[in-house]
C-alpha cells in the first residue's frame, strides 16, 4: 500500500468522512451479503494475464466476506470491490482457512486487499493486478495469548506500526505470533500446490525475518524454500509490518 493511501486512511479516521469504514462492522451485514450475492462471479474458470505488477484478469471471483475462522478486514474495501481474485487463489485461501481450523483451532484470521474484478491497477497498490496477490493480517498475541483487538481498525490497519521485533509500538505487550504466521504460510503453499499454484513470494518487513525464522514453523518455511523478499524499497519495507503480502504463480 502506498504512503498516500495510508495518509488517506489516517485522515478518514480523524474526519469520519471516509469512503472506507473505520471499523469492519460499520456497513450493515445485509448490505455486505447483498454485494456478495450480486458480485461473487460466474462459474467460468478465471484467466490471469501478465504479472502481479502489470496484468489483468478475466472471470474474477469475489472472496466470501467471512467464514468460521476468517473475515475480511474492512467492509468499505469489500463494497468498493477490492477483494476479487482468481478462482484458484480464492480456493487456496478457503482451503487454507479450513486446514487452519484444525491445525490452529480457535484462532481467527483476517484477509486484506486482493484486487479488482478485472485485475489491473488498484488504488493504493503497485501490484495485485493479475488475480494472484493478496494481503493478509499478521496474527497477534498479547501477553502470549491470542489477540484480536486490532482487527477492527478497518482501513486504518494498514498504518499500524510494529517495531523490528514485531511488537506493536503503542503497546509492547501486543506482538506478532511468528510461529502461527509460519503455519499460515506453509498451509497456503500446501493448498496452492493442490490446485497447480505455489507461493511465489512473501513480502514481510525485512527486520522481522530473523525472529520469524527462529520459530519452528519459520524454520520449515525456510527449509521448504518458500521465498521471502530479501530486498525492498524503504517505503515498501516499512508498510509490511502489520500485514504480509503473498504472490502466487502456477507450478512450473
Amino acid at each position: 500500500m502506498t504512503p498516500q493511501l495510508i495518509l488517506f486512511f489516517t485522515a478518514a479516521i480523524v474526519t469520519g468522512a471516509a469512503q472506507f469504514s473505520s471499523t469492519p462492522d460499520e456497513i450493515p451485514v445485509n448490505r455486505v451479503q447483498k454485494y456478495y450475492s450480486e458480485h461473487k462471479g460466474d462459474s467460468l474458470p478465471s484467466i490471469c494475464h501478465g504479472t502481479e505488477a502489470g496484468g489483468s484478469m478475466e472471470h474474477g471471483k469475489l472472496m466470501p466476506f467471512e467464514g468460521v475462522n476468517f473475515r475480511c478486514y474492512d467492509t468499505g474495501s469489500y463494497i468498493m470491490g477490492h477483494e476479487f481474485m482468481s478462482d484458484k487463489m480464492m480456493n487456496t485461501l478457503l482451503n487454507s482457512y479450513n486446514e487452519l481450523n484444525t491445525t490452529a483451532p480457535g484462532r481467527k484470521f483476517c484477509y486484506m486487499e486482493s484486487g479488482l474484478v478485472n485485475g489491473g491497477p488498484i488504488p493504493g497498490h503497485r501490484t495485485h493486478q493479475n488475480g494472484r496477490s493478496v494481503d493478509l493480517m499478521v496474527p497477534l498475541v498479547k501477553d502470549s495469548m491470542p489477540y484480536y483487538g486490532l482487527d477492527s481498525c478497518g482501513g486504518y490497519h494498514y498504518s499500524l506500526d510494529f517495531d523490528d521485533k514485531g511488537r506493536y509500538t503503542r503497546d509492547s505487550t501486543i506482538s506478532i505470533d511468528f510461529n502461527l504466521l509460519g503455519l499460515q504460510i506453509l498451509s497456503l503453499d500446501k493448498q496452492a500446490r493442490k490446485l497447480g499454484l505455489h507461493v511465489k513470494k512473501v513480502i514481510l518487513k525485512l527486520e522481522l525475518k530473523d525472529d520469524f525464522y527462529a520459530t519452528p514453523n519459520g524454520k520449515k518455511v525456510k527449509n521448504k524454500g518458500i521465498y521471502l523478499a530479501m530486498n525492498l524499497p524503504p517505503a515498501t519495507n516499512k508498510q509490511h509490518d502489520d500485514h504480509f503480502h503473498v504472490d502466487f504463480e502456477p507450478v512450473k
